[in-house]
This record gives C-alpha cells, sequence and structure tokens, in this order.
C-alpha cells in the first residue's frame, strides 16, 4: 500500500548551515511514529517540514504518492502544540473551531464536536469558558479539537510537556485508547523515551537534524545507543509505565487502554 505520508531527500537550511537532512521517511496508514531526540535535535523542524508547515530548501512531501502543496496536507493534517491555543468563547465553541474553519455549519460543527468532548472527558466543561481552564483541561480541549476534525495525520509537537505529572500520565493514557480505538495516523515528537514508548508503533531517532535510527519502539528503546543519545531520564510516573507495560529499556507488549475520563 501506498504510505498516507512521504519526505523524499528533504533538506532545510538556516543562516547558511543545514539544519535537517532527510533522505527518507515514510509514514503508513494507520501508524503512530514518534519523533524522538534530545531538546534541539531538530525534532519540530521535521514535525513542520512532514506539514509544509516550513518551507524544505529541497526536496518533496508526498502524500498518498503525489507531490503535496499546502493546501492538500493543511486539509490532512491536524496540530496539537506544546501549549494550548485557545480562542475567546466556551469549551464546545472551541472544540468545534476546527470543523467551522473546514466550513461546516455552526450546527453541524458542534453536533461533530460534542461526542469528542466526551471521549476527552470534557463533557462538563462545555459551557465553560475555554481561557479560565487549567492546563490540563486546555490541553484537553486542544486534543479533541483536533480529533474532531477527523484529520488524516495528527501532528503532536509536545503536547504532554508543560503538564504536571499526574495529569500528563492520565492524559497520556487516554490519546493512547483514542489514537488504537480510532486507528489514527499521527507523528508525535517528545524527547522522552517512556512517552514514546507509550504511544507509538515505531520510533525515529533524530539528533543534529539527522535521522540516527529507526524502527519498532521495542527494537529501538532495547537499543542502549539510544539511551545514551536521549538519556535514561524519563517523567512518566511508575504507575503509568506499569500500566503500559513500559520498562525502562523499552516496552515488552504494546496493548490498548480504555480511555479514562478523570483528571
Amino acid at each position: 500500500m501506498t504510505p498516507l505520508l512521504e519526505l523524499r531527500d528533504i533538506t532545510v537550511d538556516r543562516n547558511g548551515q543545514t539544519i535537517l537532512d532527510v533522505p527518507y521517511l515514510e509514514v503508513a496508514h494507520h501508524d503512530t511514529i514518534a519523533i524522538l531526540g534530545p531538546n534541539g535535535a531538530g525534532k519540530s523542524t521535521l514535525l513542520r517540514t512532514a506539514a509544509l508547515l516550513l518551507r524544505p530548501t529541497s526536496g518533496e512531501v508526498l502524500l498518498d504518492g503525489r507531490v503535496a502543496d499546502e493546501p492538500a496536507l493543511r486539509s490532512a493534517c491536524a496540530a496539537v502544540l506544546q501549549r494550548p491555543l485557545l480562542r475567546r468563547g466556551t469549551v464546545l465553541d472551541n472544540v468545534a473551531s476546527g470543523l467551522r474553519f473546514r466550513g461546516r455549519s455552526r450546527t453541524d460543527a458542534r453536533d461533530q464536536a460534542l461526542p469528542w468532548l466526551e471521549r476527552l472527558g470534557i463533557t462538563h466543561l462545555a459551557t465553560r469558558q475555554a481561557r479560565s481552564l487549567s492546563g490540563g483541561e486546555g490541553q484537553r480541549v486542544s486534543i479533541a479539537r483536533a480529533l474532531a476534525t477527523t484529520p488524516r495525520l495528527l501532528l503532536l509537537d509536545e503536547p504532554f510537556a508543560a503538564l504536571d505529572e499526574t495529569t500528563r500520565s492520565r492524559l497520556i493514557a487516554d490519546v493512547r485508547g483514542l489514537l488504537a480505538t480510532h486507528r489514527i495516523t499521527t507523528l508525535h515528537v517528545t524527547h522522552d523515551r517512556r512517552e514514546a514508548a507509550a504511544l507509538a508503533h515505531r520510533i525515529v531517532v533524530v539528533d543534529r537534524g539527522r535521522i540516527q535510527a529507526e524502527g519498532t519502539t521495542t527494537d529501538i528503546l532495547n537499543d542502549p545507543t539510544v539511551v545514551d543519545l536521549i538519556g535514561a531520564d524519563s517523567l512518566l510516573d511508575d504507575a503509568l509505565a506499569s500500566r503500559l507495560h513500559v520498562g525502562p529499556r523499552g516496552i515488552s507488549e504494546h496493548r490498548k487502554s480504555p480511555p479514562s475520563t478523570d483528571f
């Protein structure tokens, strides 16, 4: 089957230096790939280039085997960033806003958004002003907004990094369940190897703007050179690691976990 997304001979130059150099990367349908590496490795640059939010200096981005342009990728993708970007208005209106931008009527957008409030455990916040929420609640709104658009490709740029440990672990568990249930193709930028283990089927290790390793989650996280590159520390709490079968050097099994609705 033709991959959903391909990057071919991609380079990005800045101030006379090449900050990203990717000869080839493919994203298969229904796959979840973690782009893993230390801070400043070029992970977010790779993610932004894959969505043509950042124009490559050379190379091509292909969608369904054809060279893609910005409108095609904008239509196919939805993104969740490290900090929730919330508009004025209620939680429901925020979750529906992505659909409104895509031309849906206000009524249709709200009807399609409501199930995603339930799936993210925020139905009780529907009428609250979005900008009054806590960080964890706001990030749930951002994720619900992205998923409500039924994206072909979900882009996650360290969306859990700014959250406290308890909120973070619960949200990771819920997102993991949703990605598995709805088979959402995902690119997830993270510097945390246990976070990658919790969500990803495959891992692409990036450092100094280049892919250093690529493979299944189990193989990559059992590679001692990867641990040396990104460090052994993890912010993911031991309870969630045990629940998701994440060991100190990788995962023994990638099981589905049902979403929780607690915070």
